[in-house]
């Protein structure tokens, strides 16, 4: 590994964790959009994270405009996977109890692991893998409120729809490595495709309603930040970082999104969420001394 891929892979996976920061405030956000239908969301939030791209890439000149070309199966990629975790988790919350479908969806943090060591140069310790079991047991409490789990078979076609969206973000977050030479400023006109395929959907699936101005605000605050910065270091961090380690500490997000709504007084304290960051704790732990152990191969920019 030379100097400039040892710089980079520290730095991509520093990144990775920022976007894992900015999507644990999405819950908030989307909770302060009240009744906007969530293809309508879908649509406005990645046109915003759009649109400011294309502002930073005029701003950045012809390099901009240059850095956001991709090969058509990577932007393809990149538009589909965005689309489609987000149409088949939107699917699955209205087709099945809502705690169940979190549960299911929750699934891609460990998929992301177990995918991350077929790619070649990555070596899957069993502290990654212990880790992610560790997140994906937090997860469990945080969205059962230490509850068991009642499982419909009316329900089926809910729980196939979070079970895709967890295998779209976790084939994605892995396949993502093979456009390794892609700038991530190629996540831009993924985000406007993506942005346009919710326009379609909202208007074949979804009442037409208005959107207040404070609506307006909070659209374009999930625009800059989760479905926005969060997108690009993400991209990044998979393409570049420590992808096994990224995949354990992913279970982060539902805890910090769950203690973000506490504070913010949308949601009731409960001793599962003590016990969750304690086990996310633990898993981090395990997961970060294994991605010490061995250093995984990484591709240069």
């Amino acid at each position: 590994m030379n100097d400039r891929t040892a710089r980079t892979g520290p730095r991509a996976t520093l990144g990775g964790m920022c976007a894992i920061l900015l999507w644990s405030s999405l819950a908030l956000l989307t909770t302060l959009t009240g009744t906007l239908p969530p293809f309508l969301v879908l649509a406005c939030c990645f046109g915003f994270a759009g649109a400011f791209g294309l502002a930073w890439a005029v701003r950045s000149g012809r390099n901009g405009f240059r850095a956001m070309r991709a090969p058509a199966t990577a932007l393809a990629l990149g538009t589909f996977a965005l689309f489609g975790y987000h149409a088949l988790y939107f699917f699955s919350l209205k087709h099945a109890p809502p705690v169940e479908a979190n549960l299911v969806n929750y699934l891609w943090p460990l998929l992301i692991v177990l995918f991350s060591g077929m790619l070649p140069g990555i070596r899957l310790r069993a502290g990654n893998i212990v880790g992610a079991l560790l997140g994906l047991a937090a997860a469990a409490l945080l969205v059962t409120g230490g509850r068991g789990l009642a499982v419909d078979p009316s329900h089926a076609p809910g729980y196939l729809a979070a079970c895709g969206a967890a295998l779209t973000w976790g084939g994605y977050s892995v396949l993502n490595r093979r456009f390794a030479g892609v700038d991530s400023a190629a996540i831009i006109p993924a985000c406007l495709g993506v942005s346009l395929l919710g326009i379609a959907a909202h208007w074949l699936f979804e009442p037409s309603t208005p959107i207040t101005t404070g609506q307006w605000l909070v659209l374009a605050a999930m625009g800059v930040g989760p479905t926005g910065i969060a997108f690009r270091l993400w991209d990044r961090g998979t393409k570049h970082g420590d992808i096994a380690l990224l995949g354990s500490l992913s279970y982060l997000a539902p805890l910090l999104s769950t203690l973000l709504l506490v504070l913010a007084g949308r949601a009731e304290p409960h001793w599962t969420q003590a016990v969750a960051v304690a086990l996310l704790l633990l898993g981090a732990w395990t997961s970060v001394h294994a991605s010490r152990a061995a250093t995984p191969a990484v591709a240069a920019p």
